[in-house]
């Protein structure tokens, strides 16, 4: 939008105004057109008229033929002058048009880039302080404590420990603390998830963490359903349990929180500041760095489509397609220390 004085005071402008503006110049134009094509017609008609009548005068209408013959040449360069005003204004118009149209799809495209920042940029904070939370946890006594020995008290202490973290944080489903084989020997929510004795040695969080140098470093799995979170979603971050809880210290185990995915993605994606006129039309997702739609705003697709985005290298940018549909993007800016996984905001809308 931008602003224009009128009469002392400003008032808003659209490029949809504009475009509005040159429809109704072009059909005035094209109404100014006919008529003088109309006015030139009827003046050929009466000058041919009145040299019929002046030639039956004969001598007598020589001089009213002369008068008559010089209004038909000019009815004839007036029809000339509007047939090349009408090929020039209807060039230039619609060279207008396609500029309007142009600019109206660039100040679109960029406004739905500005939102796909935005959603990616939302998740990405969110993101990195799940990678704290792991972080931190990992130092706890309790975890320490239960990584280093087989005694089940001790564990239940952990178990106990981390539902008291659960009950502060909302966003998890479930905390686990993994000896070193991948066996799960405490977690949070025990009564709703019995988990405690599943192996996880095979999940990709787990043998990324097992691998860490040091307890300052963090793992991260792609977004997934878990089996043994009921089918949920999540997003899974895991560090290594070390001995005394230093960071250089001997990995002890392993402790992966799992990010409530669903509700949270889902979230930022249905909040993306839209029209009602917008929303009918438009598609706000979140893909993985393979293009795996792992957010949407309407709920389709999700862990199933992958989209194809046209980046050609870039980081952000706009295109359409064929049918006029708009697509915009943002890959993954990363917040403070997370650098991001390489996911894009994507926001897919159709022509109006």
């Amino acid at each position: 939008m931008q602003s224009a004085i009128e009469s002392g005071k400003v008032r808003t402008v659209s490029v949809r105004d504009i475009i509005e503006h040159t429809a109704k110049a072009k059909s005035v134009t094209s109404d100014n057109l006919r008529d003088i094509k109309s006015v030139t017609s009827l003046l050929r008609i009466l000058a041919l008229n009145a040299l019929i009548e002046a030639k039956r005068a004969g001598d007598m209408g020589a001089g009213f033929a002369v008068v008559a013959d010089e209004v038909r040449q000019i009815s004839t360069q007036v029809e000339s002058i509007s047939n090349i005003m009408a090929e020039d204004l209807g060039r230039e118009i619609a060279a207008l048009e396609q500029l309007t149209s142009d600019m109206a799809r660039q100040n679109q495209g960029a406004r739905l880039v500005d939102l796909a920042h935005n959603a990616i940029e939302l998740i990405d904070r969110n993101l990195y302080e799940r990678t704290c939370d792991v972080r931190w946890w990992a130092t706890d006594t309790a975890m320490v404590d239960a990584a280093g020995t087989g005694d089940a008290g001790v564990h239940a202490h952990a178990s106990q420990r981390l539902g008291v973290i659960l009950d502060a944080y909302t966003v998890y489903l479930d905390l686990w603390l993994c000896d070193l084989d991948g066996n799960i020997i405490a977690n949070g929510r025990p009564e709703r998830y019995s988990v405690k004795g599943a192996n996880v040695a095979g999940s990709d969080w787990f043998r990324q963490a097992r691998q860490l140098a040091s307890g300052n470093d963090f793992a991260v799995a792609d977004v997934t359903t878990e089996p043994l979170l009921k089918g949920a979603q999540v997003a899974t971050y895991a560090t290594g349990v070390r001995e005394s809880g230093l960071a250089e210290g001997k990995l002890l185990g392993v402790l992966g929180v799992h990010f409530d995915w669903q509700p949270q993605a889902r979230a930022i994606t249905e909040g993306v500041r839209l029209s009602e006129e917008e929303r009918k039309r438009t598609r706000a997702l979140l893909v993985d760095a393979k293009g795996l739609v792992i957010a949407a705003s309407d709920g389709r697709g999700i862990l199933t489509e992958r989209v194809q985005l046209k980046t050609e290298g870039r980081i952000n940018g706009h295109y359409a397609s064929g049918s006029g549909e708009l697509t915009a993007f943002h890959r993954t800016p990363g917040y403070e220390t997370y650098e991001g996984l390489g996911w894009y905001g994507v926001i897919q809308q159709k022509a109006s």
